[in-house]
């Protein structure tokens, strides 16, 4: 290579450089330049502070704290065997053997058909009733009827009122007597006049079943009042004596 030529070439070089050089920043520094840091990210921004609560205008008394619900009581034990519940009325005796002692009695005497039984015989016992009131005399028992006799037209009877002492004056038709004694049996009668049949149908068929025989004579004694007394709640003690 000449010298020619190589002079070019260092001209050249040393154009090109300035060229580089001149388009350079000024302040750059030589070597190799580091590629930019990457910004830090922003700090958060500081939270706000609460707010100051509001001076309160006068302090409240606390609140009562709302009272625990009530404990549901506890269901009562059953027991291991329930008792047996109550009947609603024990039975009556039926056919009880009962001795009957004679007392003292104001009596009369009267007759009835069968559809007017019951009027009938509270005629009878309010004749009787008034004539001992009207003396001041107090029964000494319940108010018996006596049945002498029956057949199916009817009846006669004996209304019968247990005294201690006699009547001054009797009434029309009225005796002093005593009422029947001796071994009878004894059977019990609840409810209307009117369900006495039913009554005395069970006495005679127990009567059968027992293969005893029984006198013509019936007893009723009256344990309520049937003067005063519904019908529908009469207690009668019929008895029955045996021959």
């Amino acid at each position: 290579m000449t010298n020619t030529r190589v002079a070019v070439l260092v001209v050249l070089a040393l154009v090109v450089a300035a060229a580089v050089w001149s388009k350079m920043p000024a302040n750059a520094p030589t070597g190799t330049v580091p590629p930019p840091a990457s910004p830090a990210a922003p700090a958060p921004a500081p939270a706000a502070p609460p707010p100051a609560p509001a001076a309160p205008a006068a302090e409240a008394p606390p609140a009562p704290a709302p009272a625990p619900p009530p404990a549901a009581a506890p269901a009562a034990e059953a027991p291991a065997t329930p008792p047996a519940a109550p009947s609603a009325q024990a039975a009556d005796p039926f056919g009880e053997q009962q001795t009957l002692t004679a007392k003292k009695v104001v009596i009369v005497k009267g007759s009835a058909s069968w559809d007017s039984a019951f009027d009938t015989l509270v005629g009878s016992l309010k004749t009787l009733s008034s004539l001992l009131a009207q003396q001041g005399i107090k029964p000494a028992g319940p108010s018996l009827i006596v049945y002498t006799s029956t057949d199916d037209a009817g009846f006669t009877y004996q209304a019968e009122i247990p005294v201690d002492q006699e009547p001054k004056t009797l009434g029309k038709g009225m005796s002093i007597g005593m009422s029947p004694e001796g071994p009878t049996l004894k059977f019990i009668h609840r409810g209307s006049y009117d369900n006495m049949d039913n009554t005395y149908e069970a006495i005679t068929n127990h009567l059968d079943d027992k293969k005893l025989e029984a006198k013509d004579t019936f007893i009723e004694e009256y344990v309520t009042d049937p003067l005063t007394t519904s019908e529908d709640k009469l207690v009668i003690n019929v008895f029955v004596p045996l021959k």
